[in-house]
């Protein structure tokens, strides 16, 4: 029976008013994060102007901020009670407790001489803390248009059938990776885990995809950048890292110790979707932005998560990170493993290649020490501490406890493999990527 003329009209309209929804809020995520606009003279992406607008606006009161989110994640352990569950998480509340006192002597001035030098507590405090207290909140909100409307779970589908050939794992785990690249850690690897414990992943494929994909966001990026005032080339730099990230990822999926994991899983899935690729793609996408809640809750609830999220690193993020720091400047541990990396930089003859590979070694403690280390280097040189900042993916004050809090079978012993693995081949990447953007950006 023929449809009324009425009713196919409003279908088509439902189907509009659904692509409209899919692709509006995208599109506009993609402006804010990856599209640089030029304003008060400086060129730069959406996001990075509204933090700095942001922080105008609270002045001297942007450290008082900061402090707060710090004391709410130092206290939020002890209130929910999480900081029973297991060792490690007993001993990340010792750190964010840690963290509180070391905010308050950044803050007043307290403490020993040597802790509040330019490039100790000051540095951490200004460069650090306060820029990621408030882009991990703001990004959040725009975060929602990126990742809540279907985009995601389009790009998804059609990644699916390169994941298997070049990273061994499943078409679905390419919307673990693009999640975590656009959202964060924490999201790929909830995803992951869900999915390994329903028996759809193997030992192996969790493992490289804990490992290999589940970095840090694209937010965290932009503080990278701007702590290695990279802002002026920050397309270069994303697109660039994202290429090493995955490149490296695909080679220590082929070598010790991921490679020697149990490959057996008790749920398959069909992969083969020949000729229908495109429009199982566009199907996805309309259904969850048919699905997706109105702007303004998604909007509310990425603030909340991403409020939870600043409160839970930021702590952290103050005690190791001085920690990391007074390491770095007072003993010779660092120094010691960058002998372990220097060959791998070395053969491009870089003027600062002892300095990247040392500052290289001290992200296994903090992603954002190589950038903190090398700030004052040169253009390649910190251009290679950026990429190897997020390339490495693996470091204790985060992203290795939340590996470890889950079901998939990696050790510390593993982790710190893959991780000597993920920076020896990060650095013989980035290095000449340097040069290229180097040479692209005219510098």
């Amino acid at each position: 029976m023929a449809i009324p003329e009425p009713a196919t009209r409003n279908i088509r309209n439902g189907s509009w008013l659904t692509a409209a929804k899919l692709f509006v809020p995208s599109l506009l995520g993609i402006l804010i994060f990856f599209v640089p606009v030029t304003l008060g003279g400086r060129q730069t992406i959406l996001l990075d102007h509204m933090v700095t607008a942001a922080r105008g606006l609270l002045g001297e009161a942007a450290g008082l901020y900061a402090l707060a989110l710090i004391v709410a994640g130092a206290a939020y352990p002890l209130v929910v009670g999480s900081w029973r569950h297991s060792v490690t998480e007993r001993i990340f509340t010792v750190l964010k407790l840690a963290g509180v006192a070391v905010a308050v002597m950044a803050l007043t001035g307290w403490g020993p001489a040597l802790l509040h030098e330019p490039d100790m507590l000051p540095f951490l405090f200004d460069k650090l803390v306060i820029p990621v207290g408030l882009i991990v909140p703001i990004g959040a909100v725009f975060l929602a248009l990126l990742i809540g409307y279907g985009l995601l779970e389009l790009v998804g589908v059609l990644l699916q059938p390169v994941m298997r050939p070049i990273w061994r794992t499943p078409g679905r785990s390419a919307i673990d990776a693009v999640a975590s690249f656009v959202g964060s850690y924490s999201i790929g690897l909830l995803i992951t885990n869900r999915v390994y414990q329903a028996g759809q992943y193997s030992a192996r494929e969790a493992a490289i995809i804990a490992t290999g994909f589940s970095t840090v966001s694209a937010t965290f990026m932009i503080i990278v950048a701007r702590t290695l005032e990279l802002m002026s080339v920050w397309n270069l730099y994303f697109w660039l890292t994202l290429a090493i990230t995955f490149l490296v990822t695909a080679i220590t999926v082929r070598l010790p110790p991921l490679s020697r994991l149990d490959d057996a899983k008790t749920d398959g899935e069909p992969e083969s979707l020949a000729g229908k690729r495109m429009a199982t793609a566009w199907r996805t996408g309309l259904d969850v932005a048919g699905q997706a809640p109105a702007l303004h809750r998604s909007v509310a609830l990425n603030v909340r998560e991403g409020l939870l999220m600043a409160i839970s690193i930021l702590p952290s993020i103050m005690s190791v990170g001085l920690l990391g720091l007074l390491i770095a400047k007072y003993t010779p541990l660092f120094e010691w493993l960058g002998l372990l990396f220097y060959p791998f930089v070395a053969i491009w003859g870089l003027e600062d290649g002892m300095a990247l590979a040392q500052a290289s070694a001290a992200g296994l403690a903090e992603m954002f020490l190589p950038a903190l280390l090398m700030s004052e280097a040169e253009f390649v040189a910190r251009f290679a501490a950026g990429v190897v900042s997020v390339s490495a993916v693996l470091f204790f004050s985060a992203s290795i406890p939340c590996i470890l809090a889950t079901s998939i079978p990696l050790s510390v012993g593993r982790i710190v493999a893959v991780w000597f693995l993920r920076v020896a081949l990060s650095l013989m990447l980035a290095v000449p990527a340097g040069y290229l953007a180097q040479a692209l950006s005219g510098g």
